[in-house]
């Protein structure tokens, strides 16, 4: 959004609570990554200053949860770039199904299921800009169930690794359809940028060689080189100020110096996160929205969705190295609204990131020791004879899953933290247990000899966080309409994960980034015509 608005010739200034990170802060040390360790995250937020609260329903009082130490947390990097600077750079564009999840499936009992407004036509040219102006490597035409296309990626797939070979022989010796998973890592050098180097380090790592296009390595140089954008990093943004007409004049922010200040603006792009843009709107009231700003519907903060993690492991007679990054290099996307429909929903199937020793000592078959000599046996015998295969699927969108303002605990900064509430939908297990069914049968036609599975067991939300500030054509029970302006504040828009209306079996990287810009788009055309400006 920076780089649009700053190249269309608006005047942007960039807040960020973290810091811009960059290749000197990167090390091959597994317990200081954006994963859960137990200990503070490598790239923040630092836990102590910035705590949430969680619960599975209102029955029963939200417990502390930290980042790096609760899985409920809800993580996502603070820092420059967001979370694509450490994260898996998977990018998937969502299929057509995606966006008519009620037309597909109907009406669901405990879920508001609805359409989207716009639809996958309607976002293919933004998928398209993302792919091209962030450099993602895949293979066009590969998977026979993708949305359609009109031009082939921006490069080659990444190479494929000896796991991906042997699941690519067994799906096809199943009647499935393999092909390689598109990444935002580049798989040969684009726009002066480096060629991935295929280190393990790379799932909640800063790439050493910035071969992963996030967004500050991709994209905000070239909204800084235009003169027009000004990023201020370590500024904690915690009010969306407005007037007497309801409109937003701009934000107030704690500096580095924790000193608070106010920057005035004709319009305010949000993009926190659907954990924190909520928390930030929840918190920006005033007379005139004494709800939360932009929450006449009592929508905002409702519908928070994640993924429910379905996985397989397996364990081998043979080695299948997997220490060449970033790991995933098959999947397949039979199990993603399969046909004949036994499910709603889904995910694609991938094998995982590279396996690292300390993560691995983690993945052991029930009831195996979890320490001891048994535990230590296990770990030589089978680090390099395994492989993890791992599915996003659908988390319903249910009004009661939520964030909002914990009443009692606030932050370092003395401002309310999200509350959040969330647990699975009874579809949602359902559609898991399929999938991993279908891990299971694929591991075991590769030649697993022992195979286990996991799934998030009851709720919680993760790194796709989505859903919270959900846009759509009515106004009573949405907070966005279709351009991610809000219905209430027409010089305000919020552009992450947080408009989504459904969360897709996908990763939602991509998606984020083409709304972007189809907002941005929408945002150019309106500022040539006089909009936005304050009188």
């Amino acid at each position: 959004m920076a780089k649009e608005l700053a190249e269309a010739g608006l005047s942007v200034v960039l807040l960020e609570r973290g810091r811009a990170y960059t290749t000197h802060h990167f090390s091959h040390d597994e317990l200081h990554c954006q994963c859960e360790n137990g200990r503070d995250l490598a790239y923040g937020p630092p836990a102590e200053p910035n705590p949430r609260t969680f619960r599975y329903d209102d029955s029963t009082p939200a417990r502390l949860v930290y980042a790096g130490r609760d899985a409920e947390y809800g993580r996502t990097l603070a820092g420059v770039g967001g979370a694509t600077s450490a994260y898996g750079g998977a990018s998937w564009r969502f299929m057509p199904q995606d966006f008519r999840m009620r037309s597909t499936y109907g009406s669901i009992e405990g879920s508001n299921l609805e359409d989207w407004p716009i639809t996958y036509d309607d976002l293919e040219p933004f998928y398209e800009k993302a792919e091209y102006e962030l450099g993602v490597s895949g293979l066009a035409g590969a998977d026979p169930f993708a949305a359609p296309r009109k031009k082939p990626y921006p490069l080659p797939p990444l190479p494929l690794n000896p796991q991906g070979e042997a699941l690519a022989a067994a799906g096809k010796r199943l009647g499935w359809h393999p092909f390689p998973p598109p990444f935002a890592i580049l798989s040969r050098p684009y726009q002066g940028r480096s060629a991935c180097a295929q280190c393990a380090w790379c799932l909640g790592f800063v790439c050493e060689v910035n071969a992963k296009s996030g967004t500050a390595i991709a994209l905000l140089p070239r909204a800084l080189k235009t003169g027009a954008c000004e990023l201020r990093a370590g500024c904690f943004v915690n009010k969306v100020l407005t007037d007497g007409r309801g409109r937003t004049t701009g934000v107030t922010y704690f500096d580095r110096q924790k000193q608070l200040q106010r920057q005035e603006a004709d319009l305010v792009v949000v993009a926190c996160s659907a954990t924190e843009t909520p928390r930030l709107l929840l918190n920006s009231g005033a007379k005139l929205f004494p709800k939360g700003l932009a929450n006449s519907s009592g929508q905002v903060g409702r519908n928070l969705m994640g993924h429910i993690y379905a996985a397989a492991f397996g364990v081998f007679d043979r080695e299948i190295p997997h220490q060449l990054g970033p790991g995933p290099s098959i999947a397949f996307n039979d199990w993603n609204h399969p046909r004949g429909r036994p499910i709603i929903g889904g995910g694609y199937i991938y094998n995982f990131y590279s396996t690292t020793p300390i993560y691995f000592t983690g993945n052991r078959p029930p009831g195996d020791p979890t320490w001891g000599k048994a535990h230590k046996e296990f770990q030589r015998k089978y680090f390099h004879r395994y492989i993890h295969l791992d599915s996003n699927c659908q988390d319903l969108p249910m009004g009661y899953n939520r964030v909002d303002l914990d009443p009692e605990v606030r932050d370092a900064w003395n401002v309310h933290v999200s509350r959040i509430t969330h647990q699975f939908h009874a579809r949602d297990q359902e559609a898991a247990e399929f999938v991993m069914d279908r891990e299971e049968e694929l591991l075991k036609e590769a030649g697993a000899i022992r195979v286990w599975r996991y799934k998030n067991p009851r709720g919680g939300i993760n790194e796709h966080q989505c859903g919270t500030c959900r846009i759509g054509n009515d106004p009573k029970t949405s907070v966005l309409n279709r351009h991610c302006q809000a219905h209430d504040v027409d010089n305000l828009f919020v552009t992450d994960g947080s408009c989504f209306v459904t969360s897709a079996g996908l990763n939602p990287a991509l998606t984020i980034e083409a709304l972007a810009y189809w907002a941005a788009d929408y945002i150019q055309r309106e500022w040539r015509g006089g909009a936005f400006r304050r009188s």
